[in-house]
C-alpha cells in the first residue's frame, strides 16, 4: 500500500511554482470519522481475541491459535495502515525516513500474515473434518504453533525488500516543499512484485479456501461429523465462520486487488481519489470485522467475550473498593432478640479487629 502524505517545510523563495494541492474538506472529514471508526473497533475486538484464547485454558485450541495470528497481523495493518491515513488525508508526514521504512514494512508483513493464517486454518479444517483420525495427531496446538512461527519468519523475511524499495522524496511547491512517503524507481519496476505478491497471498490463499471447503462441505452433507469434533469445537459451526471469514477476505481485497492489476496496464494509472478511499476502507473493514464475525457465530467466544468485559468491570469495582475510606461503625446484632448493647466494632486500616471488639464478641 502506498504512503503519499505531504509535509510542509520551509521553501527557497526563488522557486515560483503552483501552490501545494490540498485534498477537499469533505475527503478529510469522511476518511477521519471512517479510519477513526473502523480502526477503533477493529484494535479492540483484535485485542479481545488475543486476550480471551491466552487467557482461557478450554479456548486453547489449534484453529484458535491461527484465529490468534490473524488477530495479531490485523492489528498491525490497522495500526500500520489505518491510524496513518488519518495525518495522511490532512497532508501532513510527521513520521520521517525511519516512519516511511518501518510503516510500509509492517503494512506489508500484516497483509501477507493475515493471507497465510487464513490458508493455515483452512488446511487445518479440511484435515480435522476430512481426515478426523489422523487429525488427532496432527492438528495439535504444538503443531499449530510451529507452523505460526515459520509463518511469521517467512513472512518477515520475504518483506524486507520494501526497506530498500520504498524513500521519501521532496517536491518544491510556490508556497513550500512536500515530502512524501513512495517508490525509489520507477513504477514499472515494482508491477512483478505486485504481481507476486498478488499470486502468492490472494489468488493462492483463495484457489486453496475454495477447493478445500467445497471437500468439507460434501464430507459434511455426506456423512455426520466425528464425535469427538462436535464435542472439541462445536463442529460444523466453527468451520461455517471460518468460510465467512475467508469470503469477507477475499470480497474486501478485491477492490484493491483488482486496482492494482488494471493499472498494471494503464497510462496514466486510475487514482480516482474516493475509489482510492473506498479500497483503503475495505481492507481496514477486513481487519476489523473478524472479532464480530467471532461473536455473532461462535458461541464459545460470545460467552468468552462477555466474561472478560465482567472481569474487567470487577476489577474496577474493586478497585474503587480499595480506594475507599475507612470508618468505625456501631453494628447491632439482630440474630437474637436479647437486650444486649450495642456491640461496637473497631477495624484498624488492614481490615481486621481490634482487641476491644473481639472481647465484646
Amino acid at each position: 500500500m502506498e504512503n503519499n502524505t505531504p509535509v510542509f517545510q520551509d521553501a527557497s523563495p526563488a522557486v515560483n511554482l503552483t501552490e501545494i494541492p490540498l485534498n477537499p474538506l469533505e475527503e478529510q472529514v469522511v476518511t477521519i470519522v471512517l479510519t477513526s471508526l473502523i480502526c477503533v473497533v477493529g484494535i479492540a475486538g483484535n485485542i479481545m481475541v488475543v486476550l480471551v484464547v491466552l487467557r482461557t485454558k478450554h479456548m486453547v485450541t489449534p484453529t484458535n491459535c491461527y484465529l490468534v495470528s490473524l488477530a495479531l497481523a490485523d492489528l498491525m495493518v490497522l495500526l500500520a495502515a489505518g491510524l496513518p491515513n488519518i495525518s495522511d488525508v490532512v497532508s501532513f508526514w510527521v513520521y520521517g525516513h525511519t516512519g516511511c521504512l518501518f510503516i510500509t514494512y509492517l503494512q506489508y508483513l500484516g497483509i501477507n500474515v493475515s493471507s497465510c493464517s487464513i490458508t493455515a486454518f483452512t488446511i487445518e479444517r479440511y484435515i480435522a473434518i476430512c481426515h478426523s483420525i489422523r487429525a488427532q495427531f496432527i492438528c495439535t496446538v504444538s503443531r499449530a504453533k510451529r507452523i505460526i512461527a515459520a509463518v511469521w519468519i517467512f513472512t518477515s523475511l520475504y518483506c524486507i525488500m520494501w526497506f530498500f524499495l520504498v524513500d521519501t522524496e521532496e517536491t518544491v511547491y510556490a508556497n513550500g516543499v512536500v515530502v512524501t512517503c513512495g517508490y525509489r524507481v520507477s513504477r514499472s519496476f515494482y508491477m512483478p512484485i505486485y504481481f507476486l505478491d498478488f499470486t502468492l497471498f490472494y489468488v493462492i490463499p483463495l484457489v486453496v479456501a475454495t477447493v478445500l471447503y467445497g471437500l468439507i462441505a460434501r464430507i459434511l452433507f455426506m456423512s455426520p461429523l466425528p464425535s469427538h469434533l462436535t464435542d472439541r469445537d462445536g463442529g460444523g459451526s466453527i468451520t461455517k465462520m471460518l468460510a465467512v471469514v475467508v469470503v469477507l477476505f477475499a470480497l474486501l481485497w478485491m477492490p484493491y486487488r483488482t486496482l492494482v492489476v488494471v493499472n498494471s496496464f494503464l497510462d496514466p494509472p486510475y487514482h480516482n481519489t474516493w475509489f482510492l478511499l473506498f479500497c483503503r476502507m475495505c481492507i481496514y473493514t477486513n481487519s476489523a470485522i473478524n472479532p464480530i464475525i467471532y461473536n455473532l457465530m461462535s458461541q464459545k467466544f460470545r460467552m468468552a467475550f462477555k466474561k472478560l468485559c465482567k472481569c474487567s468491570w470487577r476489577r474496577q469495582e474493586k478497585a474503587v473498593e480499595f480506594n475507599a475510606p475507612i470508618y468505625y461503625s456501631v453494628m447491632k446484632d439482630s440474630s437474637h432478640e436479647s437486650s444486649e448493647p450495642l456491640n461496637e466494632q473497631e477495624t484498624d486500616p488492614e481490615g481486621k479487629q481490634t482487641q476491644a471488639g473481639r472481647r465484646k464478641q
